[in-house]
């Protein structure tokens, strides 16, 4: 079996957080975060957080997040993630700035689960940013 292309597909009620600073360092993921993407918590702490970034997200999409939640916006979107088996899942995110008591920003990510139609649209769309020049 070729588990570089196998899904792992999310529980319905699956919801996976996770925090980062502002340069995208993981500072915290809930219990299914970590057990989607297939590491600790103590492996994910401390590490840029597209260690979970699948190659076939394009470029744009990761560019139109980070422009959106530095300005101060909430960005939503489908996103393709990798595991650390090499696997991938689909989510749903919803990434929100946030600025805490001690004046640190930072972003929460929430994740649901997204629907079959949802990603094999999303899969098409996102070939077809990967064909274009990036």
């Amino acid at each position: 079996m070729d588990i570089l292309n196998k899904e792992v597909l999310l529980e319905d009620t699956a919801f996976l957080v996770s925090e980062t600073d502002e340069k995208g360092i993981i500072r915290f993921a809930n219990d299914e975060f970590c057990r989607y993407a297939g590491y600790t918590i103590e492996a994910l702490v401390g590490k840029p957080h597209n260690i979970v970034r699948h190659e076939d997200m394009p470029r744009a999409a990761f560019k139109d997040l980070w422009d959106t939640v530095k300005s101060g916006n909430i960005w939503r979107g489908f996103v393709k993630n990798k595991t650390k088996q090499g696997k991938f899942y689909w989510v749903f995110a919803t990434v929100y700035p946030f600025m805490s008591c001690d004046g640190t920003k930072g972003y929460i990510s929430c994740r649901r689960k997204v629907s079959e139609k949802e990603a094999e649209k999303y899969t098409a769309l996102y070939t077809e940013m990967k064909a274009q020049k990036e």
